[in-house]
C-alpha cells in the first residue's frame, strides 16, 4: 500500500513537471501547443517541394512516406536532446527535494511523447487528405511507440549523465545527430542504396521502428513477430543499459552537481 502511495505520488511529480515543461517551452509563442500540430506539416511542405519530384516513382505517396518517419524521429530527437541538460538545469531543485533524479529525466521523455500525440493530430488530417484508409495493422502505432520510448529513455539517461562531468556531450550529440538521421532514410528510399550504406541504414534500430510504421500506416501491413521482437529487445536493451549506466554514477552525479 505504501509503495503503490509513493508511485502515485511520483507520476503526480511527473505531471506537474512535464505540465511545467510544455508551458516553458510555448510561453513566447502565440500559437502554443499549435506548433506540435504546424512544425510536422511545414517540414513535410519543404521537405516534398524538395523532393517528391526526384522519388516520386520509387516513393507513393511521398509526402506521407516522410512525414511518418519524421514524427518517430521529433520524438526521439525532443526526447534524447531534452534530457541532456535536465539534471544540470533542475539542480536547485534536486538538492532540495528528495524524489528520484530518474523522474526529470522521464519528465523530458515523456514530454516528448505528449508532443508527439499532439503531432499524431496533423498526421490523421494528412492520411484523411491522401485519402489513406486505416486497417487493423495501425494498431501497431502503439507497440513501436512503446519501444521507441524504452530507447529514447535508455540513451536520455546515459546522455544527461555524462553531460554533468562533460559538457561538451551536447555539441558532439548535434553531430551523432546528423549522421544518425542520414542513416534512417526519413526522405529516401533505403532501395536505391547498396553495399556497406544500405546494410548501416538497416542495421539502425530507429530505421527498424520508421520502417514498421510506414508499412502499418500506408500500406496496412502487419508488423512481423521477429520485428517486434527485435524492437522490443533493442527498447528493453537500450533501456538497461542507459539506466544501468545512470545508477552507477549516481553518487558522482550528486556530488558534482
Amino acid at each position: 500500500m505504501e509503495k503503490r502511495k509513493t508511485w502515485g505520488q511520483y507520476w503526480f511529480v511527473i505531471q506537474q513537471l512535464t505540465a511545467r515543461e510544455v508551458k516553458r517551452k510555448y510561453a513566447r509563442s502565440a500559437l502554443g501547443v499549435l506548433w506540435s500540430v504546424l512544425h510536422p506539416l511545414l517540414s513535410m511542405g519543404v521537405l516534398s517541394l524538395i523532393f517528391s519530384h526526384m522519388f516520386r516513382r520509387s516513393i507513393e505517396n511521398y509526402p506521407l512516406y516522410y512525414l511518418t518517419g519524421y514524427l518517430l524521429w521529433q520524438a526521439f530527437t525532443g526526447a534524447t536532446n531534452g534530457s541532456i541538460t535536465t539534471l544540470a538545469d533542475n539542480r536547485a531543485l534536486l538538492l532540495k527535494v528528495k524524489f528520484p533524479m530518474e523522474l526529470f529525466i522521464l519528465t523530458r521523455s515523456y514530454t516528448a511523447l505528449i508532443n508527439l500525440g499532439y503531432s499524431l493530430v496533423a498526421y490523421g488530417v494528412m492520411l484523411a487528405v491522401f485519402r489513406i484508409p486505416l486497417g487493423w495493422p495501425a494498431v501497431f502505432l502503439l507497440p513501436i511507440v512503446g519501444c521507441l520510448f524504452l530507447f529514447s529513455l535508455g540513451i536520455s539517461y546515459a546522455l544527461s549523465a555524462a553531460y554533468v562531468f562533460f559538457g561538451d556531450v551536447k555539441h558532439l550529440y548535434s553531430v551523432v545527430l546528423t549522421l544518425w538521421m542520414y542513416c534512417s532514410a526519413l526522405f529516401y528510399p533505403v532501395d536505391q542504396l547498396s553495399g556497406p550504406v544500405r546494410a548501416v541504414v538497416e542495421a539502425n534500430p530507429l530505421y527498424l521502428f520508421i520502417r514498421c510504421l510506414r508499412g502499418a500506416m500506408l500500406e496496412a501491413r502487419p508488423v512481423l513477430w521477429q520485428e517486434l521482437a527485435l524492437m522490443f529487445l533493442w527498447g528493453i536493451g537500450v533501456y538497461g543499459a542507459g539506466h544501468g549506466i545512470f545508477r552507477a554514477c549516481r553518487e558522482k552525479i550528486l556530488q558534482k552537481l
